[in-house]
């Protein structure tokens, strides 16, 4: 059994072991690979491992010995799934592994818009403090989240837990997904309701073609001057010059951004250069507690397969 790992490097930098896969046959494991490389790599693989490398159509037919396609992640739109389907080829993905550490992600980004942890602590080593008159300051506004009102777009686990979290720090939480669901957590709500309330918005729903830069100049002009934007899910999921715009022109008050629409992104993305805008690097995800957890699940998946009882199949 030949298993090829496209790109194991963001989920195993070193300190995971691929030991668990490595008992069911040869492992080659690749930390990186461009599209030029694949057909080599992959060539005789029985079982090929990937994260965001693409595997298309055309790739998935020129190696007739494959069998499964495990995403070690839980979007799988990297693989062409109906072409792997027409060979009978099972793909596989990681549906649930970082719902905390992406929730806690969510709120990190939250509390730095609000209480600006990382300005101030900068411009203390900068000697901000040494000079000041007095013995406190404060650079811009600072937001208790208290009786503030918390809309979540996408209530699904990670959603479910932003929830929890937000309701701890005392906000209104209310919620719009496609269906409703029977839950005390939050209360639902149409979308443009949603957007006219909240004080924060975040975004947790799965990137589709339906709803693909649906956070547009249309949606940001119905939010408060006020109101703050988190993404956590997927950077397609917002228009971004028109995000960028409503920054520069005090539309929106900020936003907070863990993912954008091309990653790593072009110098030219207009987010990059926006007022208020904090980005970090689709690093949510990235804890040594979630990464272990998608390991392990990784791992089953092949196990599973192998025994014939596949499971989170998506194919």
């Amino acid at each position: 059994m030949r298993i090829i790992v496209t790109d194991g490097y963001t989920l195993n930098p070193g300190d995971l072991s691929w030991s668990g896969i490595e008992k069911w046959g040869e492992v080659v494991v690749y930390d990186r690979s461009t599209e030029a490389q694949l057909h080599e790599r992959c060539a005789a693989a029985d079982i090929i491992l990937t994260n965001k490398v693409q595997i298309t159509e055309n790739l998935i037919n020129q190696i007739p010995t494959l069998k499964l396609i495990a995403v070690t992640a839980t979007g799988y739109n990297c693989v062409d799934v109906e072409a792997a389907r027409k060979r009978n080829i099972v793909v596989c993905n990681v549906p649930d592994y970082g719902t905390a550490s992406v929730a806690q992600h969510t709120m990190a980004l939250l509390l730095e818009m609000t209480n600006r942890i990382g300005v101030h602590a900068a411009s203390v080593k900068q000697g901000a403090w040494e000079r000041s008159s007095d013995f406190c300051y404060t650079i811009g506004n600072l937001t208790e989240l208290t009786g503030k009102t918390f809309g979540i777009i996408g209530l699904g686990k990670i959603g479910t837990k932003v929830a929890d979290l937000a309701n701890a720090f005392g906000m209104h939480v209310i919620y719009h997904s496609r269906h409703p669901k029977d839950t005390m957590i939050a209360r639902y709500t149409d979308l443009p309701t949603l957007c006219a309330t909240s004080d924060i918005i975040s975004l947790h729903c799965p990137l589709t073609n339906e709803n693909k830069g649906f956070v547009n100049r249309d949606l940001l002009l119905r939010m408060k001057p006020a109101a703050m934007l988190i993404n956590t899910s997927r950077g397609q999921l917002i228009h971004e010059q028109d995000l960028a715009d409503a920054l520069n022109s005090g539309k929106i008050a900020g936003a907070a951004l863990d993912v954008l629409s091309t990653e790593p992104p072009a110098g030219t993305n207009p987010l990059l250069t926006a007022k208020n805008c904090i980005i970090t690097p689709h690093n949510a995800w990235m804890s040594r507690e979630a990464r272990e957890r998608m390991m392990n699940i990784t791992t089953q998946n092949v196990e599973n397969f192998l025994n014939g009882s596949p499971v989170n199949v998506v194919s």
